[in-house]
């Protein structure tokens, strides 16, 4: 295979094929999707994770955060309105990406799985939008989001994500495919967690508490999100040898490397005028999360090997996540609690 071919848009139904495909790109498939019978029986376990993680933001009712709003501090409010906004940004990129990917990914079972992701990350969009508009009128919000946009910090940040995934729209090769899939674990593994850190900080100290509850939801679908593409990834490179050499090792190395560089650089941005966040403590949470992403991909650690420095911050760690799902390149089963106002935030 020629990894600097084009891929050709998957026909809606292939008649002649098999219903189970015989890869996940530039595979035979009919196009019909059959659970019972697909290439990879594991991707029925994490579908249904995915989807027992079901929620939408009006579940959480707001007016506890609203009646604290005016007792944050003036940097509270501005670091909150900044992350949150910025926080959407990102997300506004991954529903029309996921979605692009479908139409080139052979196997029905992985469309199906991007499907839902596209869905959540519609879902996270809007739930920044109803805090949003729980706390600050429409045009603080436009002025919020214009910042975002214009932000020369935040701008250099994303602009490693939006690159890969444009390389991808202009000209979707298998190649641009899997520089897609490791910027997508960026995002989604590394570059949300500044914004997580200043929300859950807050709830440390009994503020906002429903905001960091649906922060917490948040996370859990996006740790799902990075270990599915995870594992996406590995049957990328498993089925085809030719992405599979030294050079896209070097590229997962240095863009997980840049994108911690990126996210250090914003979390000392946006976080430098918060007291009690340790911000040289936040770095090496940060590398300690790129090793687990490396690690999820099969790969040594980029990064001195450490506990978690930031004990405080709620995380979904691997481990707490579905017992039914395993990484089925390793056979660790993995467990799974469901975030409630009982277990959510007890420990930080």
């Amino acid at each position: 295979m020629n990894n600097h071919v084009t891929l050709n848009k998957i026909k809606l139904l292939n008649p002649e094929f098999p219903n189970k495909s015989t890869g996940i790109i530039n595979g035979k498939s009919s196009g019909l999707l059959n659970w019972n019978d697909i290439a990879y029986p594991q991707m029925y376990d994490l579908y249904h994770t995915l989807l027992s993680n079901f929620w939408i933001p009006q579940e959480i009712n707001m007016q506890d955060d609203i009646k604290q709003w005016d007792l944050l501090t003036e940097a509270e409010q501005d670091t909150f309105l900044r992350i949150n906004t910025q926080l959407a940004s990102l997300d506004s990129l991954q529903t029309p990406t996921m979605t692009q990917v479908m139409d080139y990914v052979t196997d029905s079972s992985f469309k199906a799985i991007f499907a839902v992701i596209a869905q959540q990350e519609a879902v996270h969009n809007e739930s920044y939008s109803y805090i949003l508009s729980s706390l600050v009128p429409l045009s603080e919000q436009n002025s919020r989001f214009n910042q975002a946009k214009s932000d020369p910090i935040v701008q250099k940040r994303n602009q490693l994500i939006l690159d890969a995934y444009e390389r991808f729209r202009d000209n979707p090769t298998p190649q641009h495919l899997f520089e897609l899939g490791v910027n997508s674990i960026n995002l989604e593994g590394i570059y949300f967690y500044a914004g997580f850190a200043f929300f859950y900080h807050l709830a440390r100290q009994q503020k906002m508490l429903k905001t960091s509850t649906m922060i917490s939801y948040i996370q859990r679908d996006e740790m799902q999100h990075a270990y599915f593409m995870a594992q996406f990834l590995r049957i990328l490179l498993t089925e085809n040898l030719t992405l599979n050499h030294q050079e896209n090792v070097e590229y997962i190395y240095q863009t997980i490397d840049q994108a911690v560089k990126l996210e250090k650089e914003w979390a000392q941005y946006v976080l430098k005028d918060i007291d009690g966040i340790d911000l040289k403590e936040y770095e090496e949470y940060t590398e300690y999360l790129a090793n687990k992403r490396l690690r999820q991909l099969g790969l040594q650690n980029l990064y001195k090997e450490r506990e978690n420095p930031m004990p405080w911050i709620h995380v979904f760690s691997d481990e707490m996540q579905n017992g039914t799902k395993s990484d089925f390149f390793e056979q660790k089963p993995r467990t799974y609690s469901k975030v409630s106002h009982l277990n959510g935030f007890d420990e930080l």
